[in-house]
């Protein structure tokens, strides 16, 4: 076989330019994420067969829980990627922190301050900690596959070097004259499409009436999925392969498969609450 001969799409990172305003593919990425999120999360808790009886949030505590997950999504997201992969770049650049724009976004951070969100909002409003959870990963997904085409878009965190057997492989601008993996679309093939479908059916078939289950799931295949994908794709080259073969990605997603499996076993074991038992 021979490599694929279509070349990289170089395609302008500013999706739209308005005057002295520009919104980059990769802005508008995390936009369109919140947004579909956001209208099939209502889908999701105005469907009381589902829940097996009233959703243990409402419409309008979700349409208040939006700003508090953004944000969760974006100081977390930039915390982590200053703290997991270029902190010297950064203790000696403090100011490039705030420039969003440049990229510079990890998942896991993003993670544990979407966490935060949930657990903060749902303290204040009285609501299920792991239900609230569950409403968040179920749509999470969505914003993961837009977030990975971005990536790809841009040009940026692309894949490890390819042989010949791998014909739909690319050179990337910036990654040196070699063909490489298109590592961000497999990511967005299996962190988002594959991940979202397994969530869906689960949803489907009942999964949250049990607390905790969706968002177990949703922990654990992620992370196995994450490190999958890391054999494709080239480590950051300010941290490299950290021991042997393993990459940053693959140690933050490790804790994610143990804590996700737990979570899967605790809301498996607990069943569905009884009040949610009597009303089926």
């Amino acid at each position: 076989m021979s490599f694929l001969t279509i070349a990289f799409p170089e395609i302008d990172p500013v999706a739209i330019s308005i005057g002295p305003f520009a919104i980059r593919w990769y802005a508008l990425a995390y936009i369109c994420g919140i947004v579909l999120g956001w209208i099939y999360a209502r889908v999701l808790i105005r469907s009381e067969k589902l829940w097996g009886g009233p959703a243990p949030i409402a419409p309008v505590q979700l349409d208040d829980f939006i700003l508090w997950v953004t944000l969760g999504i974006i100081i977390g997201g930039r915390t982590g990627y200053v703290l997991f992969y270029n902190p010297a770049f950064f203790i000696q650049n403090p100011a490039a922190i705030l420039k969003l724009w440049e990229g510079g976004m990890s998942f896991h951070g993003g993670f544990l301050g979407c966490v935060a969100a949930v657990m903060l909002f749902a303290i204040k409003n009285n609501i299920s900690i792991l239900s609230l959870g569950d409403i968040t990963t179920a749509v999470a997904p969505i914003g993961i596959f837009l977030g990975r085409l971005a990536n790809f878009i841009k040009g940026e965190l692309w894949g490890r070097p390819a042989d010949a057997s791998v014909p739909w492989a690319m050179v990337f601008p910036d990654g040196g004259p070699l063909p490489r993996h298109p590592s961000q679309l497999y990511e967005a093939g299996l962190e988002g499409i594959l991940l979202f479908a397994v969530l869906a059916v689960m949803v489907r078939m009942g999964a949250l009436k049990r607390p905790g289950l969706i968002l177990g799931s949703f922990i654990a295949i992620y992370a196995l999925a994450r490190i999958a994908s890391e054999f494709f794709r080239e480590p950051d080259p300010q941290l490299g392969f950290l021991w042997g073969e393993l990459t940053m990605g693959m140690l933050l997603s490790v804790p994610m498969v143990i804590a996700g499996g737990i979570l899967i076993m605790v809301a498996w074991r607990r069943g569905t609450p009884q009040h949610i038992e009597k009303s089926i």
